[in-house]
């Protein structure tokens, strides 16, 4: 059982690396258990390359198709877009602000700003008259990067129950 459990961590290991080493990301599907539990850290662990790497982005250190841009809200085409039109919408500064469910009434502005930064990206990428606003939220959500950002999707028909 012990020589099992080591093959197929060896073998999971390996798959990360090798994903690492062709996308420059690990990328791992983990069902956490239901209650509380420790795997927002291993989480965290997982996609904290993700949330540097949006912090490059904004400092022009990574490439990126910019959308729109102010001194608060950057917004840039998705790597791996999930529609014709995929934009993300991120503040500049996270201010404490990884993902919505941290939101607190001090952060009551820049979720003004990121919403209406996604109305700006749905005017200049011609879908202002349907497109879709998405907030992922948590691993259950499959929230990725802990860099609060707004998908904002469109040019085709979206369909509803979403997710």
């Amino acid at each position: 059982m012990i020589s099992a459990q080591k093959s197929m961590a060896a073998l999971i290991s390996f798959s990360l690396l090798r994903n690492y080493a062709t996308t420059g990301s690990i990328v791992a599907s983990v069902r956490a258990p239901p209650g509380p539990s420790s795997y927002p850290s291993f989480i965290n662990f997982l996609t904290a390359n993700h949330s540097r790497r949006f912090d490059k982005i904004i400092a022009k250190e990574i490439p990126s198709t910019i959308v729109y841009e102010d001194d608060k809200v950057l917004a840039f085409k998705d790597i791996d877009p999930q529609a014709p039109v995929h934009v993300l919408v991120i503040p500049k500064f996270r201010d404490g602000l990884t993902q919505l469910g941290e939101a607190e009434p001090r952060h009551g502005e820049i979720l003004g700003q990121l919403l209406y930064a996604a109305r700006i990206v749905a005017q200049k990428e011609g879908i202002l008259d349907g497109f879709r606003v998405v907030i992922n939220n948590g691993p259950t959500a499959c929230q990725s990067v802990y860099h609060l950002h707004l998908h904002v999707l469109g040019g085709r028909q979206m369909k509803w129950p979403p997710g």
